[in-house]
C-alpha cells in the first residue's frame, strides 16, 4: 500500500505520504484538522498524478522540489528536496506510478 495516513503527535492533525516501493516518502501532505480531509487529499492525489499537474520549485538553498496540484490550483502534496533536476523529476514519475495503485495503510489506529 503506498499511502500512509497517520496523525501528528503534536499538533493532532491529520497527514498522508506516499511512499515509493522501496519505502522512500516521495510526497507529503499539510496537515489536517479532520480524517476526512486527509482521505479526500489522498483521493486526489490519485485522482490528479498527471505530469500537467506538477509544479516545479527551487528552494533558497538550489534543490529541488515539486508540488501536486488539484485542478483548482491547490496544492495537494509536496516532495523532498532533490539535489538535481533529474531526480526531481524521477521523483514527480514515480509519484504518478505509485498514486495510480492506490491502497492506504492506516497509522491512526
Amino acid at each position: 500500500m503506498p499511502f500512509e495516513l497517520y496523525q501528528s503527535e503534536s499538533s493532532k492533525k491529520f497527514h498522508f505520504r506516499l511512499k515509493a516501493k522501496n519505502g522512500e516518502i516521495i510526497l507529503t501532505s499539510q496537515g489536517y484538522a479532520q480524517r476526512s480531509s486527509a482521505e479526500n487529499g489522498i483521493e486526489s492525489v490519485s485522482k490528479n498524478a498527471s505530469e500537467d499537474n506538477f509544479e516545479m520549485k527551487k528552494a533558497s538553498d538550489g534543490r529541488e522540489y515539486f508540488v501536486l496540484k488539484a485542478t483548482n490550483g491547490q496544492v495537494i502534496g509536496q516532495s523532498q528536496m532533490y539535489k538535481s533536476h533529474s531526480g526531481c523529476n524521477n521523483g514527480v514519475q514515480s509519484v504518478i506510478r505509485n498514486a495510480k495503485e492506490g491502497g492506504v495503510k492506516d497509522l491512526t489506529a
